[in-house]
């Protein structure tokens, strides 16, 4: 549509009030033609890169590798500039100084190997560097994003312009020579990586799982407070743990026994500073026999397994009285009764079950329990984290024509939604995922008890239940392997949307569901390790299913043969970058070593795309249009400019 026959002369009542509180911010003329001029200048500028990772899964030195290499943004751009002058060794010693300025000055200091002239070129190099990815973003945006104890000389570095007699060329010259001569070479150059790596990815999107398995979920967290923009799709660990900071006893049991089953308790205790003492020693005393972690997560599991079927008697609607075994068990005979068959048990010594009410906790698991879900509630840095998830974060997201979400969709075998039953009213599809999230929020923001224990238990319910978008599996069997040899029954059998996902109909149907054209349209999703090792591809019905779980988690590695998948998004299509297994910041510094080890066109856009074709292009356009109709105001006299 042309900008200048949008508006209409007659302006409504409703539409003149809002012009005029618009006239407040743009008082005159000038301001808005400039504006205008602004903002159509904008929408023509290259999109900014966007950076997908998934399933973390606590593995800091990995995500931060990743997070400073811009999964091979940098690398890419360092070849694209440098790749007739400068050999690959030393290309790849510039892309590890970005990546690691601190350590490498210090390692290459410690070779002797600095010098005057080494500092000169690596200054002009960085500069280059960061003139070529600055390029796609305003001067005014630029100079926000500039380290502000060097943000008048990067400036100025960057915006040379050659002239007849070299002056800007000699002036640049004399401030490098400078910068090396007061010694302030090293700050700037890490000042300089700093914006580099900043102006490499304009957004992050994190599909989900930050916790549990790996031990630094913590450190992921306060690494990405930090970062200048991205938004967060929770996985079902994380909401896991945002369950367990809103004080939900099955999250904070199902919280503690991950923990305590990967050996991560210095999360827990050295992180949160959230105390076992009072599990260890009930645990100790109850089983003596066991060492103290052995019998701290045999009295949790049980205590879960209690609380878990507390919350399925309360909500038939959860259809997961599969899940309640307690009762189901005969210790006189060692076996369990499984949908009518019968399995042994390798464990019949449970003192806390009385089975009159198997699912009752003893008063020694309530004391357990009730100090730590103190214990949860008064950490400080957790609830900060909590926070921090909630207001970034969502259940799913729309973004720049793809759909962001971390588990699956509940589907039919038919590939039609599957509807499911909230609270007394069914949900499907994009609703379902609606009112999930609105539970999510009333957990923790709720002002009246009963909404919060409502939220709380619909937390556990997207942990578990086998309609959870974010667990999509037919059952979670941590009964079955615990207690029950048979591998038969620890089969966790996939949602519908796991065996049609390569069904294009269905697929174009659930992007509709969420407002996305099907031809242009792609869903993101993480929470299945896809098993490259044995040939799977990532890339799901042609390219409009992609999926970037590929084994951050070291727990994963030996099924997925990788160590993760990203996904970039630039203004020429869509990368996706798997990862070889991280070894170590040390070695990444020491022997230049990086991790992208393959990196496939998912995508490739028939022409660049530009700003004006993302959802913030649309949004200036609608500003653009309104920003007219005043204008158009202003010069009819129905609005006043202010001089």
């Amino acid at each position: 549509m042309d900008f200048e026959s949008s508006y209409t002369p007659y302006l409504s009542e409703e539409k003149l009030k809002y012009l005029r509180l618009l006239a407040e911010k743009y008082p005159s003329i000038p301001a808005v033609c400039r504006e205008i001029i602004n903002l159509k200048a904008i929408l023509n500028l290259p999109k900014g890169t966007e950076h997908f990772m998934s399933d973390l899964h606590g593995e800091y030195e990995a995500f931060y590798h990743i997070l400073n290499n811009a999964a091979g943004v940098i690398k890419e751009k360092v070849d694209m500039i440098f790749g007739s002058r400068l050999s690959a060794q030393e290309r790849q010693e510039i892309c590890t100084l970005v990546y690691y300025p601190v350590e490498k000055i210090k390692l290459l200091k410690e070779q002797n190997a600095i010098t005057p002239y080494w500092y000169k070129m690596t200054l002009k190099n960085l500069t280059e560097l960061a003139k070529l990815l600055s390029s796609k973003y305003t001067r005014s945006k630029v100079r926000k994003a500039l380290p502000p104890e060097f943000s008048y000389i990067i400036d100025e570095l960057l915006h040379a312009q050659s002239d007849e007699d070299n002056n800007q060329y000699v002036y640049h010259e004399k401030i490098i020579d400078t910068i090396i001569d007061i010694g302030s070479a090293d700050a700037f150059i890490e000042a300089y990586t700093k914006l580099i790596k900043r102006l490499a990815v304009d957004h992050l999107h994190i599909v989900g799982d930050i916790f549990d398995r790996g031990s630094n979920a913590d450190r992921i967290i306060e690494l990405l407070m930090k970062y200048h923009s991205l938004d967060i799709e929770w996985g079902n660990h994380d909401i896991l743990w945002m369950g367990a900071a809103c004080g939900s006893e099955a999250c904070i049991a199902n919280v503690l026994r991950n923990n305590i089953k990967y050996g991560n308790m210095e999360i827990l205790e050295n992180s949160y500073g959230i105390s076992l003492r009072s599990l260890i020693l009930f645990a100790e005393k109850l089983y003596p026999d066991l060492t103290p972690m052995k019998a701290a997560l045999k009295a949790i599991s049980i205590i879960l397994f209690k609380l878990e079927g507390q919350i399925i008697m309360r909500h038939s609607e959860y259809n997961m009285d599969d899940r309640l075994l307690l009762d189901k068990m005969d210790l006189g005979k060692g076996t369990v009764c499984i949908e009518g068959q019968e399995y042994d048990l390798n464990d019949t010594y449970f003192p806390t079950i009385d089975f009159k009410q198997p699912y009752v906790l003893s008063e020694e698991e309530q004391k357990v329990m009730e100090d730590l879900r103190a214990s949860f509630r008064n950490s400080h840095v957790l609830r900060n984290h909590v926070e921090f998830l909630y207001e970034k974060g969502s259940i799913y997201r729309v973004y720049n024509g793809n759909l962001l979400f971390h588990g699956s969709i509940p589907l039919n075998e038919d590939g039609t939604f599957r509807e499911v039953q909230i609270y007394g009213k069914s949900y499907k599809g994009k609703a379902l995922y609606d009112a999930l999230e609105a539970y999510v929020r009333r957990a923790f923001y709720a002002v009246g008890k009963e909404e919060q224990k409502k939220g709380k238990d619909i937390m556990w319910y997207i942990w578990a239940a086998p309609d959870s978008p974010l667990f999509g599996k037919s059952k979670m069997s941590t009964f079955e392997r615990y207690y029950i040899e048979d591998p038969a029954t620890h089969v966790e059998k996939k949602n519908a949307y796991y065996r049609l996902w390569e069904n294009e109909e269905v697929v174009d149907n659930m992007l509709r569901e969420f407002g996305l054209d099907p031809a242009e349209g792609h869903i993101i999703n993480g929470h299945v390790p896809v098993h490259q090792s044995e040939g799977e591809s990532p890339v799901k019905c042609n390219g409009k299913v992609i999926v970037i779980d590929g084994g951050f988690c070291k727990a994963y590695r030996k099924v997925t043969g990788i160590a993760g998948y990203t996904l970039i998004y630039n203004s020429y299509g869509l990368t996706l970058s798997a990862h070889e297994p991280f070894t170590s910041k040390t070695d990444a510094v020491a022997k230049e070593t990086d991790i992208v080890s393959n990196r496939v066109a998912v995508r490739y856009m028939a022409r660049r795309q530009l700003v004006g074709d993302t959802d913030t292009g649309h949004a200036l356009k609608e500003r653009i249009q309104e920003l007219m109709q005043l204008l158009d105001a202003y010069r009819k006299g129905i609005i006043k400019e202010k001089k």
